[in-house]
This record gives C-alpha cells, structure tokens and sequence, in this order.
C-alpha cells in the first residue's frame, strides 16, 4: 500500500523555518520531520517570501488561499438567490440556513458562511450597504454589552417568580406569558409587548398612556378573550408601570415579578423587543403608524422561524398546540 499523505501545518512549517535558520540542509529538515526531500523543496520553494526568505506564517497563508475556490455562495448562485431572498425578509443568518435545512432536508449552509458572506464582500468592495442584510446592519462584529436593571419598587400584591410554577419555568405547558414595554425616543411613546413562553407567539398594542391603569386595562384587554389554559401567569419586572397588575387576578391570571436587576428571568420578551428594534428603532414616531401597519408588524414576526421551535414559526407552533388541545377536549378529531 501507498504512503498516506497529509498536508503541512502550521506547526511543521515553523519547524522548517527554525531549522532552515540554524543551517540544515533539506535532507536533514525532511528527515527530522519525516517527509521526503521533494516535499520539503516544493514546500520552499511555492511558499517561501520574495523579500524574507522562508517565513511559516506567510507560508501558511499562501497554501491557504491556493486551496480556496471562493465561497460557497460564489460558486452556487441558486443557493445565494435562496439565502439573499431570505435576508432580504428581514430573517437572521441563523434562520435562513435553519430554514433552508427545512425545505431541503439536509443541511445545505451553515449560518457563519452566510456571516462570513456579507462580511467578505465589505472588506472586498467597500460597500457598506451590505450590512443592512444583517438583523443589526452591523459593518463589523462586535460583542454586546450587558444591560442594567432596574431598582425594586414597592409593588402591591407583588409575588416573586420563585413562587411561578414550574411549568412556566420549563416551557412545558402553554399559557404563561412575559410582559414589558418597548419604549420610544418620545416620552409619551411605548407598546405594550407580551410573549408566550411555549409557542414564542407575541401580541402587542400601542397605549394611550404610560400609567399603571392605562397598561393593566390594555392587558386584561389582550388576554382575557383567550381559553383559560393560554392565559395562566404573566411575568413582569420591578417597573412601577405594572403596578396595577392585579387587575389580571380577576381573570383568572396569575402575576410573578422577576428578582431585583435581574430582567434576564424574562428572556423572552426582552428577546421578542430586540428584534422588533429591528423595524421598529426608537426613533420611530407612533402617532404616524397606523393600527393597521403595527398589526403587519407584528404578523411578519410570529410567521418567522425560530430556532428554539425547530425553525417552525410562532404561528405555527401556536395553532398546533390549540389544534392539539381542541382535540383532547372534545376527544379524537375526525378525518376530513
């Protein structure tokens, strides 16, 4: 059988420069890294530098880009038309390649060659508005930063999510809902955002006010025309604008506050109102949309795949889970 062959690494490559300083011949390098003298001379002599002799860090890169046919989405312009047409939806790299894997069956791209995509073709043509391809519109990479909490407030009736049952905790029934405001550049501005835990679905409105009442009115108003199993608890955090939120007992919904600096116990939400940043920034003037164009809104984002749903999307996921419940309450569904 023939010798098997493999490629010269970073590693090797330093070895051949160390010894090619301290003067061996070919024979000696070949011998030491147990590779035969043609490999070393090739090696030399197609990666060496023009000014600086043999330098194994620009060696390393030479045998890189030789390798390279470009990227994926260069040398299949059916799949970039796919994955452009994806972005161009506003969706995240995560989800064009998540969904992709759907309709295709396998996994067709990863979602970092999609970022390595956009990226690339900043660096290569200075055109930023590839960017704006991305969720963030970000030129360049950068990681985030934590986010504050608030203080505690004196909250009547304020129970503490220790006290929420487990199943809101783990996800594993539906009816258990996160609530925050997503504030705006004008005081007297905000929606009132709620996100389900299970399916992700997320329902919002546009207040009259920043007032404790005017928000538990506009709750009670979303969640009590729902089936008492998908209006169970709602989690807030320690703002004084949830002061009222008793209000939501006499529906039948529970109400659990997260612990003092610590919104992240409400993930979702906060999660549901960064993405809605990303067509809804804070400099945007809500007396100049309409009800209609806020509903579009929020329509596009329960019908995006989500990852944490096996990249069904929240509308989906919700009426499976009502579909199911239907079933098992008035026994088993007849077939068409």
């Amino acid at each position: 059988m023939g010798r098997k062959y493999a490629q010269i690494g970073l590693e090797e490559r330093c070895e051949i420069a160390r010894l090619c300083e301290s003067g061996c011949s070919l024979r000696q390098i070949a011998a030491t890294l147990d590779r035969a003298p043609s490999t070393i001379i090739r090696e030399i002599r197609r990666n060496r530098s023009r000014q600086g002799g043999y330098r194994p860090g620009y060696a390393n890169e030479q045998s890189r880009a030789r390798r390279w046919t470009g990227s994926k989405l260069d040398r299949r312009p059916e799949l970039r038309k796919m994955v452009m047409m994806g972005l161009a939806k506003g969706w995240s790299p995560e989800l064009v390649a998540g969904r992709l894997a759907i309709e295709v069956g396998r996994k067709v791209i990863s979602y970092e060659t999609i970022y390595r995509f956009i990226y690339a073709q900043i660096a290569r043509t200075k055109d930023f508005t590839w960017r704006h391809l991305l969720p963030r519109g970000r030129a360049r990479r950068s990681w985030r930063g934590c986010k504050r909490g608030k203080s505690a407030s004196s909250i009547p009736l304020r129970c503490p999510i220790s006290a929420r049952p487990k199943s809101a905790a783990t996800r594993a029934t539906p009816g258990h809902w996160e609530s925050d405001l997503m504030h705006f550049r004008k005081p007297d501005q905000a929606l009132l955002i709620l996100q389900e835990r299970r399916s992700r679905l997320m329902m919002g409105v546009n207040l009259p006010s920043k007032e404790a009442a005017s928000i538990a009115h506009a709750m009670c108003t979303l969640l009590a025309p729902l089936p008492r199993p998908w209006r169970q608890t709602v989690t807030f955090d320690n703002g004084p604008e949830f002061g009222q939120h008793y209000q939501l007992h006499d529906h039948g919904i529970e109400t659990y506050f997260c612990n003092t600096y610590s919104p992240w116990q409400k993930g979702g939400v906060e999660n549901a109102i960064g993405r809605m940043r990303r067509v809804l920034p804070r400099h945007t003037d809500l007396a100049i949309l309409t009800q209609k164009q806020l509903t579009g809104l929020f329509q596009v984002y329960n019908n995006t795949p989500r990852k944490c749903l096996d990249f069904l999307t929240p509308a989906e996921f919700f009426w499976h889970e009502l579909l199911h419940f239907k079933c098992e309450s008035s026994g088993p569904c007849s077939g068409a």
